[in-house]
């Protein structure tokens, strides 16, 4: 009896299937299908209306605010990673290296974006043009920033100092564990005493 079932329902699925395979190639045609779903905006199809002309002064400072937002990022959770062993101490120093290195770049980036303004409202004022009170201003903030500078030089100066000390203090342990080179600690000393030269 089961036989008698079997054979027409599987004789039936066999008819199914050729008719729709032969139905198949006569519905496709050679045009792809349209798209239900837009495609992502590339970075590259985005106008720059908003954005400052390349290698200008304020094209530098975007670019810097952004490689300091992209620092602090990845320096936000290192001391963490290095506790759950994820990270070396090394490369969390590192990291936070970078974001001084940044913070300073920056400043220095602004600083020459308020000269450049400085002198473009000088230049104005030189040709009559009532521009004093901008002019006034932005010397003002061109002070601020200048000291801005130097604090973040000398913060720039000192980490990198402690940073080539620490590594110093890491080569001479290395080496006396036999992992370094003697030439790891020259190098490291080397580097520390131009740091040291160039403070004076």
């Amino acid at each position: 009896m089961i036989r008698g079932v079997a054979l027409p329902i599987a004789l039936l699925a066999t008819v199914m299937l050729t008719l729709a395979a032969d139905q198949s190639p006569e519905n496709k045609s050679e045009e792809p299908e349209p798209f239900d779903v837009e495609p992502p905006i590339l970075k590259q199809n985005l106008s720059d209306e908003l954005s400052p002309a390349p290698g200008t002064p304020d094209a530098e400072v975007a670019r810097l605010e952004k490689q300091l937002g992209r620092a602090k990022r990845n320096a936000e959770g290192a001391e963490r990673l290095y506790k759950i062993g994820v990270l070396a101490k090394m490369e969390v120093e590192q990291r936070l290296l970078k974001v001084v290195r940044c913070e300073s770049d920056l400043v220095n980036a602004r600083v020459a974006s308020a000269t450049e303004k400085v002198a473009e409202l000088q230049s104005r004022v030189a040709s009559g043009e009532n521009a004093k009170e901008e002019l006034e201003a932005a010397k003002a903030t061109l002070a601020q920033l200048s000291e801005a500078a130097q604090i973040a030089g000398a913060k720039r100066e000192r980490a990198d100092l402690e940073a080539a000390e620490t590594n110093l203090r890491r080569q001479q342990k290395l080496l006396k564990l036999g992992i370094a080179q003697k030439s790891d600690v020259t190098d490291a000393q080397e580097k520390l005493a131009q740091l040291k030269a160039q403070k004076k």
